[in-house]
């Protein structure tokens, strides 16, 4: 296979490429550079001129020929000839203006010099004359209104295209529409005529560009008979005549077709394609749709166009088949190269077109035919082979086509020289790549014939056995998966028959530089904040930079530091927005490679704000519906669940808007139902995931017709707010539902069960008192709305009742049964209901605590409530006091207030004691502990003693000791022959009748597990004239008593002596008062006399003061008697005040009995149930609550217990047989010890009492 030697272009993968110079002692075969087009029009003014020019070494010689046979120019007689020196062109000047047809013919120029032939592609000269309009007799046009008619036009052939003009004598244009319209050849076509067409100036002219002239036709005369009958017929074309034509398409050129048709009405035009759609993007319309104009024709453009004329009658049609050919184009154009002696050369002509264009050879201007046969070439499927070249063989080759269409040539040297080798890349070249990517050493050599090029190592081995290397023809090497050890020297050596020469290559592989963890793609919402991070590593040896970019962009382009913050590795991106959004990448990058690493961020929110509304199908605005329709709005990434229409009344409600409804996400338009007289104007807002977005811009205003009322009005109730009355309230309607500028509402009221005559009245205002009714009488009442249209529909009927009384009897109480100790269960007959005098809504349970049995109470107490409904005949009380006597009460009520109450007094049994209070453990010595308690609070009955248990705890033994202690005044107990070693767990119950309660638990050992008495941390500090000596108890040390004594140092009879104070171990401090200032104290911790610690501790002072001697005021028991009468006078000034402001004796139940019947007020049936208990286990505590009204309707006038204050929290449920329980949910508090009584006054800040 032969290889070129043209290195006129540069190098494959070579920068910057380096043009080989040939030799200047080389010489040129002739190239033509300049010629005439193919087809020259020569016209009566203009000489005739072809031009010719071409290169080459030696001087290039020109000849020409017309019609195949030698032209010398300068050889015709009786013309002026000039002939450019060393070129190929000329130009004749003639005497006359039609000279120029004696030159017509086919001209072709040939270039030659030593090396060859070249040749021009044939020029066609034309000369044209001046144009004329052939003489002609020109007759008037008659026709009869309505037919069709076609004026002539026949302008003289050119060889030029013409513009042809139809135009009066008064230069005006002949107007052309779907009815009068010229043809493409120029003809003036009448679908049908008019009388307003008869003119005798109908002029055609005839524009010739090429000589400048514009000519003009005989005026045609056209005289229409108007008629009374014009008759209508179908179409018919005028053009084309037949039904049918064929039509051949030059590809790349434009088609026109034309039709053109008559009749009356005038016809339309269509065009159809059946064998396909027709190409949009390159058809256009034109002349009021006869004329189709295809650019650009191609070979799918084949086949059958059809154009159809139409009128009101009928149709006419005709069709073209179009077949598209084309002129010869180049697929493979032969080119010149430089060859070596011994060479193959071999010259492609490949040329296209339909028909099938002939290719034919020339070498040196001479048709292979007409060569010897004994020459060395050979044609090979078109293409031009000559082997075994040698100098001699240099020549010029033409390779032509030709079609009916058109002709090509090409003209092609063969050139063969001979030249040394040489290598033009400059020598020790340095080259550096990364690893992994490819590198090219370049080695672009030169020379006749073509060199020979290997690539050595240092060793002179050629690096060709690594398969990562790998040749170019060019000479360039290519290693490819680059590794550190490919850096060194390489030695690329060039050579041919005349020479050898060699240059060096040198290879540096850098590391490659990489990302280790880049971007990553982010979903963000709107305002927030978003970081991308980026790690890359780099050659140490390379300068390198990190840059951050958006959708290609260098980030610091933008100029928005406040938006992105850029730092190191980071790139943070703040409030973020939906313009935010896009693709961010991390580019890496030395001078030998870049890496980019790519994230995208999507920033999501709730959808934008819909675009537009439009509001259509008005008519259906006295069906009370329009249709609304809208944009889309931006999802912001996050897909429209649905829209939310919503509506606002700029008369009735500015500014307020009322939905209408959602519809999906999907869809962008909807009929809405409408109220009758509302003035909507209506708005859409978008739904997503992330929430609602902005609304969209308000719609236009639309009004409904009034209407009679759809409606009437709901909640309708009849009660009365006094015994003598009752008020109808209704809810209002909405205003939208008015239907009307206004609404009125139409009330009608009779008795139950009286068929007589309603009585009504017409009302604005939402309610209506009818007055001097009955007590509690039922009444039917209907309630319809009514406005300026009408009436609403026929209401339905409801039961109302005049107002209501007190309850006129009171409950029968039944023997009160005890569950247990705590519980009971209070029953009643039910009252009747002619005495209810309303609505019966249930009975008030009340209930307080009168005293224990073993000491009754003296003091007013708070009372327990409950609320049981109406259908219910008892009530269970619980978290009762055992043991104490109560008093119980039950009152009906109505919607009026309470009826009369029934009572008894009832006691709770026995019950067993709660725990006993602050037991504690002392240690006595190393085989005994001493008990310490006190009794509990709560004794639930007469106790009976104490039971006491203990047990071992670490030596595996579960055995329990248990001794009863019968005297319940007993305080302490002193535990002997217990273990030294072991730990004891204590257990103490109290005990009444009923049996132990609960226990109380401490655990611990004697003196001997405890150890030592350890004071850890043990520390004093002084003051003037105190001192504070705390410790820390050991964890796990047995209580234990033990004696402080601070003793001054120095002078004795100064310092008063104080003695030993005893302090338990558990107390953790103790402070001693009545010190000297400044004066040093020793201190010792004493237990039976043996010293358990000692320390020392100074006061702040100023010195000594002398002590008086000691006397009995100063002894501890004098103070105390002296202090605990002075407490005592304070105790009796107080009760004495206490019962001056009291004014007497306070009677519980004379105050209650006078406050039921003024506290009473309506009920709401649907606020039984509830109750708050009032009871306590500590008398001397209260409730510090107050408790919510019964019903926010029900006002308390001045009553502390009245059922304005017992609405708290109740668990309301019923046992199995139906009976009302009301549990406890007071607070309980433990009780004090002795049976203190309660002293607290019932209040409606504090309306509870204890019970016992």
């Amino acid at each position: 296979m032969a290889v070129a030697l043209w290195y006129l272009w540069p190098l494959l993968l070579c920068s910057p490429c380096v043009l080989i110079q040939i030799p200047e002692e080389l010489m040129e075969p002739p190239i033509i550079t300049e010629q005439s087009p193919r087809r020259v029009v020569v016209f009566p003014t203009d000489d005739v001129s072809l031009k010719c020019e071409a290169s080459g070494k030696p001087e290039v010689q020109f000849r020409w020929t017309r019609d195949g046979i030698l032209f010398k120019p300068r050889e015709e007689l009786g013309m002026i000839v000039n002939q450019v020196p060393h070129s190929g062109s000329f130009s004749i000047t003639g005497n006359s203006s039609n000279f120029a047809q004696s030159f017509q013919g086919t001209y072709r120029c040939f270039a030659s010099n030593k090396l060859g032939t070249a040749m021009s592609h044939e020029i066609q000269l034309m000369a044209e004359g001046t144009p004329k309009w052939p003489k002609e007799t020109v007759k008037p046009v008659e026709v009869e209104e309505g037919e069709s008619v076609i004026l002539p036009c026949h302008p003289p052939p050119s060889a030029e295209p013409l513009r042809i003009y139809w135009m009066n004598s008064k230069i005006l244009h002949i107007k052309q529409d779907e009815r009068v319209t010229m043809g493409q050849n120029g003809n003036l076509y009448f679908a049908n005529v008019l009388t307003s067409d008869n003119h005798s100036d109908y002029i055609c002219h005839a524009h010739f560009p090429g000589t400048r002239t514009i000519i003009q036709k005989e005026p045609i005369d056209l005289r229409v008979k108007a008629t009374n009958s014009m008759m209508d017929r179908k179409p018919h074309l005028l053009f084309p005549t037949n039904s049918s034509s064929h039509l051949v398409a030059l590809q790349g050129q434009p088609l026109i077709l034309e039709c053109i048709a008559e009749g009356f009405p005038t016809p339309t035009i269509k065009w159809l394609r059946p064998s396909g759609p027709m190409p949009a993007d390159r058809v256009t319309y034109q002349n009021h749709n006869k004329t189709l104009q295809l650019l650009n024709v191609g070979e799918e453009d084949d086949g059958e166009y059809r154009c159809l004329a139409e009128n009101s009658l009928g149709s006419d049609r005709h069709a073209y088949y179009v077949t598209v050919e084309a002129a010869p184009y180049w697929l493979h154009k032969p080119q010149s190269h430089l060859y070596g002696p011994g060479e193959t050369a071999r010259l492609d002509c490949q040329v296209q077109g339909r028909p099938q264009p002939e290719v034919t050879w020339r070498i040196n201007g001479i048709p292979v035919e007409e060569l010897g046969k004994d020459q060395k070439y050979r044609i090979h499927h078109g293409a031009l082979v000559l082997s075994n070249l040698q100098p001699s063989d240099t020549m010029v080759t033409q390779c032509e086509a030709r079609n009916r269409h058109g002709l090509l040539l090409a003209n092609a040297y063969i050139y063969v020289v001979e030249l040394p080798a040489k290598i033009l890349t400059p020598d020790n070249e340095t080259y550096m790549a990364v690893q992994g990517s490819t590198a090219y050493l370049l080695c672009k050599a030169f020379g006749a014939p073509v060199p020979s090029v290997q690539w050595l190592d240092r060793e002179g081995k050629t690096v060709l056995q690594d398969e990562r290397f790998f040749p170019y023809t060019n000479g360039t090497l290519g290693i490819r998966d680059l590794q550190a050890n490919d850096t060194g020297h390489y030695f690329c050596q060039a050579a041919n028959d005349q020479s050898n020469v060699t240059i060096v290559a040198n290879l540096q592989v850098k590391d490659a530089t990489r990302i280790m963890q880049g971007p990553r793609s982010a979903i963000e919402k709107r305002g927030s904040r978003v970081m991308f991070t980026c790690q890359a590593s780099f050659d140490p040896s390379l300068q390198h930079s990190t840059t951050w970019r958006r959708d290609a962009l260098d980030l610091q382009e933008l100029g928005d530091s406040d938006k992105y913050f850029i730092e190191d590795e980071r790139l943070v991106i703040h409030s973020l927005d939906y313009s935010d959004q896009g693709n961010y990448s991390c580019v890496a990058s030395t001078k030998l490679d870049v890496v980019e690493s790519r994230a995208e961020l999507l920033v999501v929110g709730s959808p934008g704000p819909v675009p537009q509304l439009e509001l259509s199908d008005h008519h259906l605005l006295k069906q009370s519906q329009v249709r609304l329709s809208w944009s889309p709005a931006d999802d912001h990434n996050a897909p429209i669940e649905k829209y939310d229409i919503e509506f606002e009344d700029k008369e009735m409600a500015p500014e307020k808007w009322y939905s209408l409804g959602k519809v999906p996400g999907n869809q962008t338009s909807t009929t809405l139902k409408l109220s009758p007289y509302v003035h909507y104007t209506f708005r859409v807002t978008a739904i997503n995931k992330y929430g609602p977005g902005e609304p969209s811009p308000d719609s236009e205003t639309v009004v409904t017709p009034e209407a009679a009322p759809e409606k009437n009005p709901v909640d309708v109730k009849g009660e009365g707010n006094e015994t003598n009355n009752m008020v109808i309230t209704w809810k209002p309607l909405r205003w939208m539902d008015w239907n009307a500028p206004q609404v009125q509402y139409r009330v009608q009221w009779r008795p139950q069960k009286m068929q007589g005559a309603w009585q009504e009245q017409i009302v604005s205002d939402p309610f209506l008192v009818v007055s001097n009714t009955s007590t509690f009488v039922p009444y039917e009442i209907k309630v319809q709305t009514v406005n300026s249209q009408g009436k609403g529909p026929e209401p339905q009927i409801t039961i109302g009742y005049s107002g209501e009384d007190y309850p006129q009897a009171s409950p029968l109480l039944e023997p009160v049964k005890a569950l247990n100790s705590s519980t009971v269960l209070v029953r009643w007959q039910s009252v009747d209901p002619a005495q209810v005098k309303g609505h019966l809504r249930g009975y008030n349970v009340t209930y307080w605590w009168e005293g224990s049995q073993r000491k009754h109470n003296k003091r007013h107490v708070h009372k327990g409530h409950v609320v049981v409904p109406a259908n219910a005949t008892s009530a269970i009380l619980g978290g009762l006091r055992p043991y104490s006597s109560y008093r119980v009460e039950v009152q009906a009520f109505n919607g009026r207030g309470l009826g009369p109450a029934s009572g008894m007094t009832f006691n709770t049994p026995e019950g067993v004691p709660g725990h006993p209070e602050a037991l504690h453990l002392e240690c006595q010595s190393d085989t005994s502990l001493l008990l310490h308690w006190q009794p509990p609070l709560s004794h639930n009955g007469v106790l009976t003693g104490y039971v006491l248990s203990y047990q071992p705890l670490n030596d595996g033994s579960k055995e329990q000791l248990s001794f009863d202690l019968p005297d319940p005044e007993l305080r302490t107990h002193n535990l002997t022959n217990l273990s030294p070693r072991l730990r004891y767990r204590f257990q103490l119950q109290a005990t009444t009748r009923e049996g132990p309660g609960e226990a109380i638990v401490r655990e611990g050992g004697t003196m001997a597990l405890s150890g030592m008495p350890d004071f850890g941390n043990i520390s004093a500090m002084a003051g003037e004239n105190y001192s504070v000596v705390s410790w820390v108890p050991k964890e796990g040390q047995c209580n234990f008593g033990f004696q402080i004594w601070f003793k001054a140092l120095g002078d004795e009879k100064l310092v008063a002596h104080l003695p030993p104070q005893y302090v338990s171990y558990n107390q953790s401090s103790y402070t001693q008062w009545d010190l000297q200032p400044d004066t040093d104290y020793e201190i010792q911790l004493l237990k039976e006399q043996v010293l358990l610690h000692q320390m020392a501790v100074k006061t702040n002072g100023t010195g000594r003061v002398r002590l008086p001697p000691a006397g009995f005021a100063t002894e501890g028991w004098f103070i105390g008697f002296i202090s605990a009468i002075v407490v005592l006078l304070l105790v009796l000034l107080i009760l004495c005040f206490i019962k001056r402001s009291k004014g007497g004796k306070y009677s519980v139940k004379d105050k209650e009995d006078t406050q039921v019947d003024s506290e009473a007020r309506p009920m709401k049936d649907e606020t039984f149930g509830e109750y708050r208990s009032l009871e306590s286990d500590n008398e001397e505590k209260a409730f510090g609550s107050s408790q919510p009204s019964l019903n926010g309707d029900i006002k308390p006038l001045g009553s502390d217990d009245s059922l304005a204050d017992y609405g708290g929290s109740v668990d309301v449920q019923f046992n199995e047989d139906g009976s009302f329980i009301g549990q406890y949910s007071g607070k309980k508090e433990k009780e004090v010890a002795g049976g203190n009584d309660s002293s607290g006054a019932t209040s409606p800040v504090n309306p509870a009492g204890t019970l016992e």
